[in-house]
């Protein structure tokens, strides 16, 4: 498990635009279709299938899908390489969206142009952007980690990073700048 951190995309930074496939419903969604509506802020989460550290914290972005439904726009994206890593494709994309019931898209950037334009690294990777779409956290969910070998700790899966942050933007106040990035898997970017 080889642990890569996020780039800390400087805050104040755009939403960049994209149109992606929604897996579960197989329609082209917008960046723009997402926000439509009367949303406080948006989260773009890059994350996929086979990853550890998002097997470890899968359940809570299911949860957070339900927490602040109506209140922040929220889409997850998939952008890792399918040829070499099949089991991050639809098919595998689709099961994990409707075990876990996200209530949110769930996109597959076959070309990674949108990683890419996102400066994702990691998966997860989070990107939290006020009413105006600018950058207001990057950062990560919260301290727990998987444990595997000589790594990882014991820490609760609750999201707090995240949570505190998303709390902050529907309440209309900064996020606090003091933010740890996030650790996770590198995304698997085609040769």
């Amino acid at each position: 498990m080889s642990k890569t951190e996020s780039t800390m995309v400087t805050l104040g930074t755009v939403a960049p635009p994209f149109e992606l496939t929604d897996i579960v419903t197989g329609r082209a969604v917008s960046r723009d279709d997402v926000f439509a509506g009367d949303y406080r802020g948006l989260l773009v989460m890059f994350i996929c299938v086979h990853c550890p550290y998002v097997k470890h914290v899968e359940e809570e972005l299911a949860r957070i899908g339900v927490d602040y439904e109506g209140k922040i726009a929220i889409a997850a994206i998939s952008s890792n390489d399918i040829e070499t890593f099949p089991q991050d494709g639809p098919e595998s994309m689709k099961e994990q969206a409707e075990r876990l019931g996200f209530r949110f898209p769930y996109l597959f950037d076959e070309s990674q142009e949108v990683a890419r334009s996102y400066d994702a690294a990691c998966t997860p990777d989070f990107f939290l952007f006020d009413a105006d779409l600018k950058l207001v956290y990057r950062g990560q969910l919260d301290s727990s980690r998987p444990r595997r070998r000589d790594s990882g700790n014991d820490l609760p899966v609750n999201g707090e990073d995240l949570r505190r942050a998303m709390d902050d933007v529907i309440r209309g106040v900064q996020p606090s700048t003091e933010q740890i990035s996030s650790i996770g898997c590198n995304i698997k970017w085609k040769s």
